[in-house]
């Protein structure tokens, strides 16, 4: 059984639905299991994590970067690259914002330079883009990671964003499990 771990912040929902559809995404692939950790009660699940064989982190993009409950569980983390608890464990990343570009390019590669600095090894979007409708799958052309947009008053992102999502996670589950089979 392959096990996938995602932790994330959400401030006002938003990126707690993106979460939710890439957990569906992994939970479609069979022999895959997950958890969903908000990085609030990230104290209670450090073993969740460096059991996993992969970890899918997302946060929403704030002012151009993670948010400060995000940044501080990745300063929080510094045992676990002190020990190398996730080297050469799959990582993957997700982000919203407002606006339609909000920097969530920024975001996503704060959160593989955070994955590299823990010697993990990144699994990006494949879904190439489809077009700007509000249903289309990758309509904001994020190649780095899962990548939505969330107009101010909506309490999620668009279908198609969280369409994305879902694939980007069953993306990450079959990247997962290639790994583990192929471990030594």
């Amino acid at each position: 059984m392959t096990t996938i771990a995602i932790v994330y912040h959400s401030g006002f929902g938003r990126t707690a639905a993106q979460a939710e559809a890439v957990l569906r995404g992994i939970q479609s692939v069979p022999d895959v299991t997950a958890h969903l950790i908000r990085v609030e009660d990230v104290e209670a699940h450090w073993a969740t994590l460096d059991a996993a064989d992969a970890i899918v982190f997302g946060s929403p993009t704030y002012m151009g970067s993670v948010s400060g409950p995000f940044k501080s569980f990745m300063d929080a983390s510094s045992r676990r690259w002190l020990q190398q608890a996730w080297k050469d464990k799959i990582a993957a990343g997700f982000t919203n914002s407002g606006s339609l570009s909000g920097d969530k390019l920024n975001t996503l590669v704060q959160l593989a330079i955070f994955a590299a600095q823990h010697g993990m090894v990144w699994v990006g979007q494949a879904e190439l883009p489809g077009g700007r409708a509000d249903d289309a799958i990758n309509r904001i052309g994020s190649m780095l990671g899962a990548a939505a947009q969330s107009d101010q008053g909506s309490s999620r992102p668009s279908d198609g964003d969280l369409a994305t999502a879902e694939k980007f996670g069953a993306r990450v589950a079959y990247a997962a499990q290639r790994w583990k089979r192929g471990a030594i």
